[in-house]
């Protein structure tokens, strides 16, 4: 009963405990005049109410009711009939078994109390930190919402993602009270952040009244900035990086746990767009559903050949022919449509789907390179790096369609190889072995370390398409393109520029030194019969004569 009552809020409770006392005393006055008097058993009825104090008020609250219940019944004659007075003795024998009893259950009513109240303080608590924890983040969303939309809630999810680093290199009690000083400073920027929340080793919840969309996204910003300033932590300063998504109570009907969901989401893109923060929007629930179909369906897919594999041509920029293709895959919809790559394969990286769609694409390119010229490229996800069993497939792919491994060359991009360096400096060492050509993709975008540079088993390096799109129109991004080309050549490597869409840019290429170029200046990626089509149709000499010329 103490757990059920302490559950209510406490106006509700005091009124309800109240008039149940009230209720029970008096009817257990007027139940012990109508059966006699208290020469009868009935006088013990009047233990309820005292049971109940002790329940509602524990032992204070006990021991008064006792003296009360004790007080009427000794009111109370021995005889109702005859209107016999009961003895001294009598009712105080009585009063001090109310009180004993009472003072009893009183105890032990408080000590069960005092338990429950512990217990919902725990669940509501983060034991390493001390602050309320997600039973306590939704409890008070629920009533926050339950005021209306006139309060303005808000939440920001704040998700520290070098946590980590830190429990590495200082331990759990370093990290947890780096949260929590996180947590007090960001609470300290703005008065309409009502209260800080742990969700997790690495998260915090803030909840905010009395904010609009466009106040919520100026308080998160904000908070980006200073959120980031050092911390000084066991007299250690600390760094944290922030990534923030952000949820607004939209509607009446909106829910504690829809605002949670929303918030979760919107961090979740910042941190697929490299961003800060993210405000959450339903364009952003319907594209990860729209993603979540679509990955879902994958393997049925490839089961059904509706996944292809398309070529785009290399040129080589010394005479104009072509020197090789990259594989690229596609996939077939279910009215025919082609499904841009940038819908699904981020996820299917980050799954165990990559390896069949892998395997699809070297059999595909194997299956090509035997019947073709040139180096067919195909593009390796860190996941693939750590699975010798599909290296040792790709090996055996070339064998099994007669070519030779250096008519393979596999491209990771420098993003993938930071994963994790040494196993990746491994795996393609493994390739390089068997004389398969690497290539680093979409260099310049990542980290451009001439550390790993010097120590990875590469062939190539293929700059990417934003440094290019700027030749011709930009000084600096020629002279970029310039240096990246010359470090490539100083580790004896081919490169390669990717996305060449202009004559003016492959006439810089080419003036620059860049060894191969493919865009769409030359063709998209081709399905096959079309890509031997293209073949017969190039005519290596036009692009000579356009090299020479500006226009």
């Amino acid at each position: 009963m103490g757990a059920w009552l302490s559950g209510l809020s406490p106006g509700l409770r005091h009124g309800l405990i109240l008039g149940l006392l009230m209720a029970c005393l008096a009817l257990g006055t007027w139940l012990v005049y109508v059966t006699g008097g208290t020469r009868y058993a009935t006088p013990y009825l009047m233990l309820v109410p005292v049971l109940l104090a002790a329940a509602g008020y524990g032992l204070g609250g006990a021991l008064a009711t006792a003296l009360v219940a004790g007080g009427l019944m000794a009111l109370m004659p021995l005889d109702v009939a005859t209107q016999q007075p009961q003895p001294t003795l009598n009712w105080l024998i009585r009063l001090c078994l109310y009180l004993v009893i009472g003072g009893v259950a009183g105890s032990l009513f408080g000590l069960l109390n005092r338990a429950h109240a512990t217990s919902e303080r725990l669940a509501r608590t983060d034991p390493r930190t001390g602050l309320p924890n997600q039973v306590a983040l939704e409890e008070a969303l629920r009533r926050r919402l339950a005021l209306g939309r006139r309060r303005g809630v808000g939440l920001i999810l704040v998700r520290l993602t070098d946590i980590g680093d830190v429990l590495e290199a200082l331990g759990p009690e370093t990290a947890d009270a780096m949260v929590m000083a996180m947590g007090d400073r960001l609470a300290r920027q703005d008065r309409r952040i009502v209260e800080v929340f742990r969700f997790s080793n690495s998260e915090l919840y803030l909840l905010l009244e009395g904010v609009g969309p466009a106040e919520l996204e100026e308080i998160a910003i904000r908070l980006a900035e200073v959120g980031e300033e050092n911390l000084v932590v066991q007299e250690v300063p600390l760094r944290a990086q922030l990534v923030m998504g952000s949820s607004w109570q939209a509607s009446e009907a909106t829910t504690a746990r829809a605002l949670i969901r929303e918030s979760r989401v919107a961090m979740l893109a910042a941190m697929e767009k490299h961003r800060l923060h993210c405000r959450y929007s339903a364009d952003l629930a319907r594209d990860k559903r729209e993603a979540l179909q679509l990955i879902s369906h994958v393997r049925r897919d490839l089961e059904r050949d509706r996944f292809e594999l398309h070529f785009q041509p290399k040129l080589r920029l010394a005479d104009g022919q072509v020197c090789g293709c990259e594989g690229l895959i596609r996939w077939r919809g279910e009215r025919g449509q082609l499904i841009a790559p940038g819908l699904f394969m981020a996820k299917v990286e980050s799954t165990s789907l990559i390896a069949p769609v892998t395997r699809f694409v070297a059999e595909r390119a194997c299956r090509f390179a035997g019947a073709s010229e040139g180096v067919v490229g195909i593009n390796l996800s860190v996941r693939n790096l750590h699975d010798e069993a599909l290296l040792d497939e790709l090996l055996a792919l070339a064998r099994r369609h007669g070519i030779a491994p250096e008519r393979l060359e596999v491209e990771i991009t420098e993003s993938a190889l930071m994963h994790d360096l040494v196993g990746a400096q491994r795996a393609l060492a493994r390739l390089r072995g068997h004389g398969m050509g690497v290539s680093i993709d979409d260099f310049g975008t990542g980290f451009s370390s001439f550390e790993y540079l010097q120590h990875l088993p590469i062939t190539g390096l293929k700059i990417d398409r934003t440094f290019v799109k700027g030749l011709g129109e930009d000084t600096r991004s020629q002279c970029l393109v310039a240096c990246l080309i010359e470090v490539g050549h100083a580790l004896g490597l081919v490169v390669t520029a990717e996305g060449v869409e202009t004559r003016e840019q492959h006439r810089i290429l080419r003036q620059l030194g860049c060894d191969q170029a493919q865009g769409f200046l030359y063709a998209k990626a081709l399905p096959e019969d079309d890509y031997r089509a293209w073949l017969g149709e190039h005519r290596p000499a036009a692009w000579l004569e356009a090299a020479e010329s500006r226009h």
